[in-house]
This record gives structure tokens, C-alpha cells and sequence, in this order.
């Protein structure tokens, strides 16, 4: 065991460029923010007492005919990948979801992340990498974080404990100065459930890639029955350093308002005369109301669920989910305050409530985020998933705006982002429509509080120029769908067969419509970018990596209107089948079902592996 105490934070700038890619996590500690005594501080976590070092500071893994013998066990890691990221239950109590992110699946990654590391920034075997871990308060934190530390620092990493973090906050702690570690880790399973658990990786160029993540389980899952037989195993507790990353980060975002607003009457205070209230679902998103906008003078009274509390007991932490937009818009219009804020549980989300008590997410934040972008940054792409509206498009085009829509999963739109700009085509805005944001003066990185200070910007200088009904009035001409419907199909059988099953039926969809089996239908294409064929294929020379399959299309009738569209992906982080329907008319959701149902589902056999009931209850 050993006691170190580190230096106080820096002194940060904002930031000034970008890199290739960057999303960003941020991890919790298991006491709030406020009350958090920072320091001295001691972490053990636990090793096997056996097993001889390598001299490449790793562990010797078995003979390579007991890892091929890995099987069955070694695919239940590569299955904890979910895209970019990991994630499993760590928690008895889902029915039918046994818990499979045990420690040592996660020592194991661990180990492999730093195997994967050294070999991405090509740096000798013995140097020193030193990596940051935090988590959000999830229970299964504590236990799963000391088998993290306990893998990194046996692959011979120095371990930096952020506590109690923010997703993007880890990422800015490869960036950020007299912190610059070579990577972080974050700990969180986002909106999910508090029984899951799950890991964010970011180097300094940004967020894994799906491949990346895929090659690490790989390790992983080769590592794992050597290691359940004994090879490998042992050593010293490793030595933890704790340090405070989360008060240089909130400075860092105080800064960024003092200087861009520029308040001509008190500059250190813009937000005085305010009213902000923030519901942060016991999630992460405390320190935002602390040490941001109330150190800048806001009035935080009314704000909601600011303390950390790892079962999650008032809702979800998340942005789309009703309970908590409907409280946030109570307490506004209960406080009189100028502006909602909801963030998800690792703050890597956020959606608003305007000063009317008119719920700002989905379409709305993106319209809301490209008509501030816009302003700065005329005629620049806006990149976003494909589930967004047809009216998203014309509002952004009707402000000189591009819009490229793309597939689903934060990282792709972010990656979608990145590649337009390398090939020339400005882009500073992506947006998933669950709330992810990420800009190109950012990083790259999807940052919720970073989001809502750009909304808070706006609504201050909005205030000084004398402009009438706050951030809410940016976004009054967006059309909405006269019906949206999401439906689910659950993949049935085995989990380990339920990615190859959901291709199956997705690639089923598109091939019934290029057959012209469903008479009617059209994939939809992206017309201001290289993307092409129900908005996932990339056209251009570099496409990227495809990690879950998706089409757009949208269905017209006789006359050759669009009545609607249906967007039909693979979940990434669950076995089904997600249905996003838009009608442009009443009732043209159900009508498109019913479509769908006979046409499709019925007629090309996908209903023997897929369970289809939710889609024939909506059209009865």
C-alpha cells in the first residue's frame, strides 16, 4: 500500500485546436463532489498472490494450445463490446441477463487495453504509460474499479484515480495541462440500468474505434481461460495516485463563458441575475451547478438531484427520458428560472428546458445547437444520425446550413464529422438525436456540459442585445413529424447469435427494397455528402467501418409524395431490432406498419427469428 500526494491542478486555457477524433467520458466517485476531501488518499486493489512478471512488465499468459482452447468463455468478453464501448451487467437482479462484466473480465481488458496502447502510440515495452481512471456512482464501481487498477498497473501502467469524473472529462485529461496522461478510462454504463456496468477508452486523438475496442476484447477473451487455470496471475498491489481533475475541468468550462460572453458590467460573474436549474438525475452532472454556474453567479434554486447515488432513485439519468424532462420543466416554471438543464448519468448527454417550460431535445437540441453554430460558422455541415426529421433538414438548410445524415451511434457521427472535415468539407457541429454533441472547436468530443455552455452563451448575450424570449425563440420555425413511433423486435434464440441474426434481418430490408419486392419504398440517400444507400454507405475513397447495420427509407404513394420514413437498425448495446417511424400525415405511422408487417416481415421469413408482436399490437 502506498500514500501519494499529488500537486494541485492547473491553471487551464480553453482549447485552441483539434485532433482526429475525440469523445469524451467522465467517472464519478462514491461521495458527492462537495463533500470530497482531495489529497492524501491510499487505493489497494485486490491481486492473486501467484504468477511470475513478464519482462515487459505484463504476465505470461498460457501456452497458445490452452488460449485456443479459450472457446465459449473467451466469447463471453468479445461480447462485452458494444461499438465503441463495453458494457455488461455487473449486478444480479435483470431476469434472463446472468452477470457477465465480472473483475476479471475487466482486469483482463485492462491488460489488454494497455497491450493495445503501447503498440497505438509505439512506444518501447518497459516505458512508463500512464493512464486515468474515473467512474460514475454506479454500485458495482468500487469492486470493478480496483480489478481495473489491478490490470493496468500489472501491464506495467501508472494508474491516476479521477474518482467521481465525468466522461468528457477523462478525455480532457489527456489534453488539459500538468495532467496530459497518454490515456483514460471511464467506468459507466451511461442510461442504463444501475445493474450494468461498462468502460470508455480515449487516447489523445479522441474515442476508441469499434475496431479498436473489438481488438482489446480479442486480447482479452485470449488471456481469460489461461488465466482461469492460473497462468499469469499474481504480483503487489499496485499504487494508485489520486488526483482532482474534475476542479481544473470545471475551471475550464467557467473559463470559456467568462471569456466569451465578455460581460461588460461584471466579467467574472456573467451569470449574475440568472436562473438555471439543473436535474442531474444523481447522476454526475452536480459539479455543474457547484462549480460552474453558480461560481459564474447564477441562481441554481430548484435544481434537482444533484447528489450521486448509484441505484439511480428518482429516474434515469438521461435526457430522452420522460420523468425527467417533465420534473426539470416543473421546477423551471415552479422557480421562474430562465433555463432547464438535464444532463445523463456520465454528463456526456444533456437536453434543456427553455424559459417556458418548452422541453428542448432530440430534433430540437440540434436545431437549437446548429442555429448558435450556424451564426459563428455559416454555411458549415451539420453531421447527424439518421433518425432525425425532414424538418431538422429544411431548418438548417433555411439558415445556409448543410445537413449529412449517417448512422446511428455517437461515434460514427462523430467519425462522419472528422472524415468531412480531412476531406475539405467544413464541419463543426455532430449531433445524435439522443443528445450526444460533439463540436469541431471541442476536440471532436460529445460533451454535454460543454453543450450546455454554448446554450448558456447564447442566452446571456441574447440578454444583452436585447433579444426577447430566450433560447427557445432560435428554434420556432422547426417542423416537426406529424407522428414519430419507436417499436422494437427482440432477436430470439441465443445472445451470442443475436448480432448475426439482427444483420440478417436488417440486410433482409434492404435487399426486399432493391428487389423491388416492396413496391413503394426508396432508401434515402444523403445528398449534401459521400453518403449514399439509406444513409450508411460511405461513397467516398476512406469509408468508415460499418459496426451495426441500418437503413433509412422512406415509403411514397401513388401520386409519388412521401407519406413517411422508417429507419430499421441492430441495437448495439441490446438483442433487438429498433423501428423509428416518422409520417409527414395522421396516421401514416400505423398504415406504414401494417406495410412493413405483411410485406415484409411476414413474407421474407424474418418473423421465425425475430419476435414481431409489438409490431402486429401497434397495427391491430
Amino acid at each position: 500500500m502506498a500514500t501519494v500526494t499529488t500537486s494541485s491542478p492547473a491553471t487551464l486555457q480553453p482549447c485552441t485546436h483539434t485532433s482526429r477524433h475525440g469523445v469524451a467520458r467522465y467517472c464519478p466517485s462514491p461521495l458527492p463532489w462537495r463533500r470530497w476531501s482531495y489529497g492524501r488518499m491510499t487505493t489497494r486493489a485486490t491481486a492473486s498472490s501467484h504468477g511470475q512478471p513478464s519482462a515487459t512488465g505484463g504476465w505470461v499468459e498460457a501456452p497458445a494450445g490452452v488460449a485456443a482452447a479459450a472457446g465459449e468463455e473467451g466469447d463471453s468478453i468479445r461480447r462485452l463490446q458494444n461499438g465503441p464501448d463495453v458494457r455488461g451487467v455487473a449486478l444480479e437482479g435483470e431476469k434472463g441477463r446472468p452477470v457477465d462484466l465480472t473483475p476479471l473480465a475487466v482486469e483482463l481488458i485492462a491488460e489488454s487495453f494497455r497491450e493495445w496502447l503501447r503498440e497505438e502510440l509505439q512506444r518501447p515495452a518497459g516505458e512508463e504509460l500512464r493512464v486515468s481512471v474515473g467512474r460514475d456512482p454506479r454500485l458495482s464501481g468500487a469492486r470493478l474499479s480496483a480489478a481495473l487498477f489491478a490490470g493496468l498497473a500489472r501491464a506495467g501502467c501508472s494508474v491516476f484515480d479521477m474518482g467521481l469524473a465525468t466522461t468528457p472529462a477523462c478525455f480532457m485529461s489527456t489534453t488539459l495541462p500538468r495532467f496530459n496522461y497518454d490515456a483514460s478510462i471511464m467506468m459507466t454504463a451511461s442510461h442504463l440500468p444501475y445493474t450494468r456496468n461498462g468502460l470508455k477508452f480515449f487516447t489523445k486523438r479522441g474515442g476508441l474505434t469499434s475496431g479498436d475496442v473489438e481488438d482489446i476484447c480479442d486480447r482479452a477473451a485470449r488471456k481469460y481461460v489461461a488465466r482461469k487455470m492460473g497462468f499469469g496471475v499474481g504480483g503487489m498491489p499496485p499504487v494508485v495516485m489520486r488526483v482532482d481533475l474534475m476542479s481544473a475541468y470545471a475551471q475550464h468550462l467557467r473559463d470559456i463563458i467568462k471569456q466569451r460572453v465578455a460581460h461588460p458590467a461584471h466579467y467574472d460573474t456573467p451569470l449574475k441575475g440568472f436562473k438555471v436549474v439543473v436535474n442531474a438525475g444523481n447522476g454526475c452532472g452536480g459539479f455543474f451547478t457547484w462549480d460552474v454556474l453558480e461560481k459564474l453567479g447564477a441562481d441554481t434554486t430548484g435544481s434537482l438531484h444533484l447528489e450521486p447515488d448509484g441505484t439511480f432513485p428518482n429516474h434515469m439519468p438521461n435526457p430522452e427520458d420522460a420523468t425527467a424532462m417533465s420534473l426539470t420543466r416543473d421546477a423551471v416554471l415552479a422557480n421562474g428560472a430562465d433555463l432547464g438543464v438535464v444532463f445523463d448519468t456520465d454528463v456526456d448527454r444533456s437536453g434543456v428546458v427553455d424559459g417556458t417550460g418548452a422541453a428542448i431535445n432530440g430534433d430540437k437540441l440540434i436545431a437549437l445547437m446548429s442555429a448558435i453554430v450556424l451564426d459563428e460558422h455559416p454555411g458549415t455541415t451539420v453531421v447527424t444520425d439518421a433518425r432525425a426529421s425532414d424538418g431538422l433538414t429544411r431548418f438548417i438548410a433555411s439558415r445556409g446550413g448543410h445537413h449529412c445524415l449517417y448512422r446511428v451511434g455517437y461515434r460514427n457521427v462523430i467519425d462522419k464529422g472528422v472524415q468531412l472535415n480531412t476531406d475539405g468539407v467544413e464541419t463543426h457541429l455532430m449531433m445524435e438525436t439522443t443528445g450526444h454533441g460533439a463540436l469541431k472547436e471541442n476536440y471532436f468530443l460529445d460533451d454535454g456540459a460543454y453543450m450546455v455552455v454554448k446554450i448558456v452563451i447564447e442566452m446571456v448575450r441574447m440578454k444583452l442585445a436585447g433579444l426577447e424570449g430566450g433560447v427557445g425563440s432560435l428554434i420556432m420555425d422547426l417542423e416537426e413529424p406529424a407522428e414519430s413511433v419507436l417499436l422494437r423486435m427482440n432477436i430470439l434464440g441465443e445472445p451470442k447469435y443475436a448480432k448475426q441474426r439482427g444483420t440478417m434481418a436488417v440486410e433482409a430490408f434492404k435487399e426486399y427494397i432493391q428487389e423491388d419486392k416492396l413496391s413503394g419504398w426508396v432508401l434515402d440517400d444523403c445528398g449534401d455528402c459521400s453518403v449514399g444507400e439509406g444513409c450508411l454507405v460511405d461513397t467516398n475513397d476512406h469509408p468508415n467501418d460499418v459496426d451495426a447495420y441500418m437503413y433509412r427509407a422512406k415509403l411514397y404513394n401513388e401520386n409519388k409524395r412521401p407519406l413517411g420514413m422508417v429507419h430499421v437498425r441492430q441495437s448495439v448495446h441490446n438483442p433487438n431490432i429498433a423501428l423509428n417511424m416518422q409520417s409527414y400525415v395522421p396516421g401514416g405511422c400505423k398504415y406504414m406498419a401494417m406495410d412493413l408487417h405483411k410485406r415484409f416481415l411476414l413474407a421474407s421469413g424474418v418473423n421465425d427469428f425475430v419476435d414481431i408482436s409489438e409490431v402486429e399490437k401497434f397495427v391491430k
